[in-house]
C-alpha cells in the first residue's frame, strides 16, 4: 500500500463506513492520519492485475493493522480491518488479503491479530472463521454508531507457530 493508493484505499474505506456494518467510523480519515495509524510493513493491496506491473492499477481491497497497544507486554498483537470494494467482493479478495497479513504477521513475530466485527456482518464473520480466527466474546453495546448502540464481536487468531 503506497500514497498512490490513497485515493482509492481511502474510497474503499468510505464504501465500508456508507454501509454501516464495518466499523463505527462516520468519515474517512485524511491519507496521513491513515498511514500514521497503520503499522507500514503490515499495509496490503490487492490489485485487479491490469496495471503496468510495478504497484498500479485499481485497488479491489486492502488489509492493515496497528498495534493494541504501546506496552511491551503487547508488542506482538494487533488489530487488523480488511476492506474489499463492493464490485470485488464474493471473488475471495478478503481471504486472499487475511492470508498474506497472517503471513505478514507471523513472519514479523506477531503472535496475535484480533479484530472486531459488528455481528451483522456475517460475510466478515466466515471470512475469519475460514483463516482460523476464534470468536472471544461479544461486547455489548461497545459504542455507538448513528445515535444506535451497537454490539461488536471479538476475534482473535493466534498464532502456531509464534510464541
Amino acid at each position: 500500500m503506497t500514497a498512490a493508493q490513497a485515493e482509492q484505499v481511502l474510497a474503499i474505506y468510505r464504501f465500508g463506513i456508507d454501509g454501516g456494518d464495518a466499523t463505527f467510523e462516520t468519515a474517512a480519515p485524511s491519507w496521513e492520519a491513515f498511514d500514521a495509524a497503520r503499522l507500514a510493513e503490515h499495509r496490503l493491496v490487492a490489485l485487479d492485475g491490469h496495471g503496468d506491473g510495478d504497484g498500479h492499477g485499481r485497488v479491489l481491497g486492502w488489509a492493515a493493522v496497528a498495534r493494541v497497544s504501546d506496552r511491551c507486554a503487547y508488542a506482538g498483537v494487533v488489530e487488523h480491518s480488511v476492506y474489499v470494494h463492493p464490485e470485488a467482493r464474493g471473488r475471495g479478495v478478503g481471504a486472499a488479503l487475511l492470508e498474506a497479513l497472517i503471513a505478514s504477521t507471523e513472519r514479523a513475530g506477531i503472535w496475535t491479530i484480533q479484530s472486531g466485527i459488528f455481528p451483522e456482518n456475517t460475510a466478515s464473520l466466515a471470512l475469519h472463521a475460514r483463516a482460523g480466527f476464534r470468536v472471544v466474546g461479544t461486547r455489548e453495546r461497545i459504542g455507538r454508531r448513528d445515535g444506535r448502540w451497537r454490539d461488536v464481536v471479538l476475534l482473535e487468531r493466534r498464532s502456531p507457530t509464534v510464541g
